[in-house]
Formats: C-alpha cells, sequence, structure tokens
C-alpha cells in the first residue's frame, strides 16, 4: 500500500533520514519504534507532504508522492493524527471535526462518518460545543483522532500518540488503534513505547539516528536481545 526507498531528509546541513525504506501492506498495524530524535517524526512529516525529501521514492498504492503538498496527499487518502495532537484549542469540538471533513474525498460522507466518530467517542457528542482547548490530554488526543478520521483516510500515521497521556488513557488509545485496524484501517504507530508498539504490530522497524536498523515482525523484535537491551532496559 505504502513504499518508502532510499528516503533522504536534511534540515539545512544536518541530515536526519538516511536511505530510510520500508514498506506497509494494506490492512497492516507497521510500527516505527526508536529513541527521540531517530527521526521518526520527520518520516512522518516527509510522508505527509509536510517536508520536500532530498533523494527517495514515496509511493501509495503505486502512485508517486513524495513532494506533493500536503492537501494532495490528504485527499489521496493518507492521514495523520499529529504528536502532541495539534487540534485547533480556540474551536469547539464540532468545529474541529468538521474541519476534518473538508477534504474533497470526505465531504459527500461527512454525517456518516461522524455518526461512526460518535459511536468510537461517545465523549466527543457529549463535548460537541465545548471549547476543545479545555479538554483533558486523553479527550484532545480522541478528538485528534476523531478529526483525522472524518477525512475518511484509508492509511492513518500516528505519532506518538501515548505522549503525555496517563496509563489508563494510553491502553484506551492503543485499544482504539487495534479496533480501527480490525475495522480494516491501515495503520503506521511511531511511538517510544517500544514494548507497546511492538505487541500492536504486524511489521516493525527500528529507526536509530536517521536509518533502519532492524525489521521484522512485532513479534521477533521484542524477543531480540538488541531491542531488549536498548529500548526494553533487558
Amino acid at each position: 500500500m505504502l513504499q518508502v526507498r532510499d528516503l533522504d531528509v536534511f534540515y539545512g546541513d544536518a541530515q536526519a533520514l538516511d536511505r530510510v525504506s520500508f514498506e506497509v501492506a494494506e490492512g497492516s498495524i507497521v510500527a516505527i519504534v526508536g529513541a527521540n530524535g531517530a527521526g521518526k517524526t520527520s518520516l512522518i512529516r516527509t510522508i505527509a507532504g509536510m517536508i520536500r525529501p532530498a533523494h527517495g521514492r514515496i509511493t501509495f498504492r503505486g502512485e508517486e508522492i513524495a513532494g506533493l503538498p500536503s492537501h494532495r496527499v490528504c485527499n489521496l487518502g493518507i492521514g495523520q493524527v499529529a504528536e502532541g495532537r495539534q487540534i485547533f484549542p480556540s474551536l469547539t469540538v464540532g468545529e474541529n471535526l468538521e474541519m476534518g471533513a473538508l477534504l474533497p474525498r470526505a465531504r459527500d460522507k461527512r454525517d456518516g462518518q461522524l455518526a461512526r466518530v460518535f459511536e468510537m467517542f461517545p465523549i466527543l457528542e457529549e463535548r460537541l460545543k465545548q471549547t476543545a482547548g479545555t479538554l483533558s490530554g486523553g479527550e484532545q488526543q480522541m478528538l485528534a483522532i476523531g478529526r483525522c478520521l472524518m477525512g475518511q483516510p484509508d492509511l492513518v500515521m500516528f505519532d506518538e500518540p501515548s505522549l503525555g497521556l496517563a496509563p489508563a488513557i494510553v491502553h484506551e488509545v492503543l485499544r482504539t488503534i487495534r479496533d480501527l485496524n480490525a475495522a480494516g484501517l491501515t495503520c503506521v504507530l511511531v511511538e517510544q513505547n517500544v514494548a507497546m508498539s511492538l505487541k500492536l504490530a504486524d511489521r516493525a522497524y527500528v529507526l536509530e539516528n536517521g536509518r533502519i536498523t532492524l525489521t521484522g515482525t512485532g513479534e521477533d523484535l521484542l524477543a531480540d536481545d538488541r531491542v531488549r537491551q536498548a529500548y526494553l532496559g533487558m
């Protein structure tokens, strides 16, 4: 569904991604794990069209998307739940959700998708007219996911969805990602919480200093001694 080949990304003279290659099969959960500063967010932002790569290819369902503006990438069916949620704090919950449905691909299905979002997150319907900035961190993460889903994506990239959340809310968010995947959504999960990510993932990649250093099934990497020593403290 998604293929990344030999991707190089620079910020000035500093190289953030070095010949990164990976692929995402339709219907799967793929985890990109690594320490803070490894290049995970740079990778997500490049796929989303927010950063132009210096070199490499990104194809989505066979179509080259590297360098396309982000609104075109979104309208092809790639959604993003950004690190730190990135909701519009001065808008209401309802207005935030409406923003997610502005894509041409989503406008005709707005009402049906809104009903599905409310079914998944009933609290959002209860808080529909509440200013988004007054929500709790967990509620804001639900809103960020709901807003993304309003765009009718076929693949969603989750960038650090557990960041800053209480453990109980983290488990709820991860359960939501698992349920979305079971319903047919393809997911890319970018997380510092390595154990949590690998337990969910069909396939996983370890990103270190801008390079992919290990790949395998989530189960295989969870059992890999290098991963256990570097990221799990075992």
